[in-house]
């Protein structure tokens, strides 16, 4: 879930590295997608990650918060 808490729209970026390797452009899920002023955008992506892979997120302004949802399976 995106959130943007702004009168202006703003971008963001979200990122899965394999293993916590440096960000790469291969990496990049979502690259400079536009959240509206005031509204949310919600993303049903299906990922499996691993213990040792890093979710990075970039939003262009600190109006935007993010959060992650998911089960683990052991």
């Amino acid at each position: 879930m995106i959130c943007n808490q702004a009168s202006t729209a703003a971008t963001y970026r979200i990122a899965v590295s394999p293993a916590g390797a440096t960000a790469e452009a291969k990496h990049y899920i979502v690259y400079g997608a536009t959240v509206a002023a005031s509204d949310s955008t919600a993303l049903t992506l299906g990922i499996t990650l691993a213990t040792t892979d890093v979710v990075r997120i970039y939003a262009s302004t600190a109006t935007l918060s993010f959060s992650a949802f998911g089960s683990e399976i052991s």
